[in-house]
């Protein structure tokens, strides 16, 4: 008998050869059958995907039918595979069928509906372009390949602008360690929002920077402070836009010519305390976590569109941090407001957080005292 032949072996007899044909036949049959069963599946609608895939899938494995129908039923599968969204699996079933038969038009659609869900747009577009060779006329294909051609404009769109936020941040970035400027953790962010250090077309660094009021806490922000500028430039006349933003903890108030002689006090200034004849500039010293390469081109590039860029090519590979604590309390460093923004930055005791911040006290006040010893420090912002 035909079931008790090894494996591989030729049928010698009559009796054999009949056995085999209708082994063949039996499974032909069943598979056809169940071709039919995972079609009137998939008319019933979602609930019967499943049964349909099965269906299709013990068909397929009869191994009893030609290339071209065994084709089809790999399309159907991946059909119903796009159906569920199953979109690798529809893609491979839509793969073998074309293997099957490179003609079969449903394989080839499906193939490029499946490529364009999982995004393989060159894959896509070759699958097209097949099935439009097979097809010409082909509607569906037709639409199918104006969009790829659309996706794949805006992805090339997309990957230049992502290009060419990566090359700023990394100029940007070199431009720091050709000034030996060291950047910290961010602080104040609910200040100073994404607002980030630029560089101009002439190498020249642009800084947003917080003018924090230490006895209150309340603060200004300089949006564009070049780093060529002198202090006395920006506390003299201030210009910029009006802005007011409360927050929890703090006051943001930026007024034009805030510390002229003719200007009110700061409102919370009852006293008059902070007239610009007694003010003074400081800055925190050996204080902060300074960021590695790779940290730092993360942040530059928060809020544009490579923001999700985990590798950088060349910088990828991060430098030792470290930490800078003052020990007893924190340093305070008067800022001469004669000197530019770009000599305090390169000071080798400041690690900036993220953008510059520098403390406005008034000579005249009783803070004053506590603040220049060492009895005050800022809070701590996780």
């Amino acid at each position: 008998m035909a079931l008790l032949m090894d494996a591989g072996s030729e049928p010698k007899t009559n009796e054999e050869i009949f056995d085999l044909e209708a082994i063949s036949a039996l499974k032909e049959s069943t598979a056809i059958e169940l071709k039919e069963e995972g079609n009137e599946h998939v008319k019933k609608g979602k609930k019967h995907y499943s049964d349909a895939i099965d269906c299709y899938t013990r068909a397929i494995n009869q191994n009893a039918l030609s290339d071209s129908e065994t084709s089809i039923i790999y399309s159907n599968r991946a059909h119903v595979n796009l159906l569920i969204g199953n979109y690798r699996r529809a893609l491979e079933d839509a793969e073998e069928a074309i293997k099957l038969c490179p003609t079969n038009i449903k394989a080839l659609y499906r193939a490029v509906k499946s490529s364009l869900s999982l995004n393989l747009l060159d894959e896509a577009k070759s699958y097209c372009d097949k099935g439009l060779q097979t097809s010409p006329d082909n509607e569906e294909i037709k639409k199918l390949s104006k969009q790829i051609d659309m996706k794949k404009s805006e992805h090339e769109k997309r990957e230049l602008e992502v290009s060419k936020a990566l090359a700023e941040a990394k100029a940007l970035v070199s431009a720091l360690e050709d000034r030996q400027i060291k950047i910290g953790k961010a602080m104040y962010q609910e200040l100073t929002g994404i607002k980030k250090p630029m560089l101009d077309k002439s190498n020249i660094l642009h800084w947003p920077v917080i003018l924090l009021y230490a006895e209150v806490m309340s603060s200004d922000i300089i949006e564009d402070f070049c780093e060529t500028d002198m202090f006395s430039v920006h506390l003299d006349m201030i210009s910029l836009k009006h802005l007011l933003l409360l927050s929890s903890s703090f006051r943001l108030c930026l007024l034009p010519n805030m510390f002229s002689e003719s200007s009110p006090p700061l409102t919370w200034d009852t006293r008059n305390l902070y007239t610009r004849d007694a003010l003074e500039l400081y800055y925190e010293a050996h204080s902060g976590v300074r960021m590695s390469k790779k940290e730092i081109l993360h942040y530059l590039l928060q809020g544009t569109v490579a923001s999700h860029l985990e590798k950088f090519g060349g910088q990828d590979t991060d430098d030792a941090r470290n930490s800078v604590t003052s020990g007893n309390g924190p340093k305070w460093v008067r800022v001469n407001e004669k000197r530019t923004l770009h000599d305090i930055l390169k000071s080798p005791d400041i690690i900036i957080p993220a953008i510059p911040v520098f403390y406005v006290v008034s000579k005249r006040s009783s803070f004053y005292k506590d603040f220049k010893s060492g009895n005050w420090a800022p809070p701590k912002i996780e």
